[in-house]
């Protein structure tokens, strides 16, 4: 396998502003397997995903994409906070923009905590054009355990300081990104939310990664994944792991993404 080729970076327009995107190349110029485009979590940024991206395009052989989501990391400012329906709307509206912008034909999705959601929406949105589904640490519904969590973070947040953690990442919209998590999640009326009418519609290949110690999230998320899934699926417990598996081992996520990917 050749050197690895540096990261390139694109600016992606839409109507008030612009998406920030990173793109790993893989590491044969003529390799035209499908790219793996990365959805992050609800703090999350291209930036966060740290070396991470640049370990899959080595070990899958393929390009990597990943995107800050409108609000987050280098793209631009939103005003409003996400509505109810922004998992289902990162699907049918961001994405598509980030996939025209880059001409994305076939694909990969791979998407973590919340990113989780919003791939098995993409996939289950273009079942002719995802070749492969990966989710690590994905929520699949409201759980009593992903609530206590939220309560939990929202008090670490509101430690004096607490937010420059964000700002590195975020810069002066660190503030919209934690009401964007906290006040979405924690809102009555989005306790009904589910995957479950969404993934029968998904007709690829399914990897549902899960940390067992996943302080936002049991075992039943990564569960119900796999079973409801319309394509063949499985699920891997992650021992010792929590909500990061892929900042805590990402050498070996990396290789367990590979390894599922080949023939993908």
């Amino acid at each position: 396998m050749s050197a690895a080729r540096p990261p390139v970076d694109h600016w992606i327009p839409h109507a008030d502003g612009r998406l920030f995107a990173r793109e790993w190349p893989a590491a044969s110029a003529d390799d035209d397997l499908p790219p793996l485009v990365l959805l992050h979590d609800s703090l999350g940024s291209v930036e966060l995903w740290r070396d991470f991206p640049a370990l899959l395009a080595r070990d899958t052989g393929r390009r990597v994409i990943a995107y800050d989501r409108a609000g987050f990391g280098q793209s631009d400012a939103r005003a409003a906070r996400p509505s109810l329906e922004f998992i289902v709307e990162e699907a049918t509206t961001w994405f598509p923009l980030v996939r025209r912008h880059l001409r994305i034909d076939r694909f990969a999705a791979l998407g973590h905590s919340v990113g989780g959601g919003m791939a098995v929406n993409i996939a289950a949105r273009h079942p002719d054009s995802c070749a492969a589904l990966v989710t690590i640490a994905a929520q699949a519904f409201v759980e009593d355990r992903t609530l206590a969590g939220l309560r939990e973070a929202r008090l670490t947040f509101a430690a004096p300081r607490a937010l420059e953690r964000l700002a590195r990442y975020h810069g002066d919209k660190a503030a919209w990104v934690l009401s964007a998590w906290l006040d979405t999640w924690l809102d009555p009326a989005f306790a009904h939310w589910s995957l479950a009418r969404v993934l029968p519609g998904v007709r690829c290949r399914v990897l549902a990664l899960h940390g067992e110690l996943d302080e936002y999230g049991s075992s039943a998320h990564p569960a119900l994944i796999a079973r409801l899934a319309g394509g063949p699926a499985r699920m891997e417990l992650l021992a010792g792991l929590g909500h990061v598996p892929q900042r805590e081992r990402p050498g070996e996520i990396a290789r367990r993404v590979a390894i599922f990917m080949a023939g993908a």
